[in-house]
């Protein structure tokens, strides 16, 4: 099993696990707009979550933990350049039971954000 990272808007996640399907890519990119859902590998998490979630109050935010396992579309590891380092991306829909954990995401006393280690 692959573990794969996910930030999210925890109004975002809380929405899906109630229709029991996740189709947001990434920040303010539905799945139907890119394609794939953009995700992390654990040491790749920081630098995302920083480009992409820096300015957003860390309360409304949390990292889905998925088991690509229970993941039924393809997960492909690709690139954003050529030669750069390979994100996995999950090409469909994700469905809520895919996600085995949802870690809050908080901001420390220095106002980094805290994320799963």
């Amino acid at each position: 099993m692959a573990e794969l990272l996910h930030i999210t808007e925890r109004v975002t996640w809380l929405e899906a696990a109630m229709t029991g399907e996740y189709r947001m890519s990434t920040r303010g990119v539905t799945l139907a707009e890119q394609g794939f859902i953009h995700c992390s590998l654990r040491h790749q998490l920081r630098p995302v979550a920083e480009f992409l979630y820096g300015d957003a109050a860390a309360d409304d935010l949390v990292v889905l933990v998925i088991d690509s396992e229970r993941v039924p579309a393809v997960v492909r590891y690709e690139a954003p350049e050529p030669g750069g380092e390979q994100y996995p991306h999950i090409y469909g829909v994700l469905p809520a039971s895919s996600v085995t954990e949802v870690v809050a995401v908080r901001r420390d006393a220095a106002g980094r954000l805290v994320l799963p280690d």
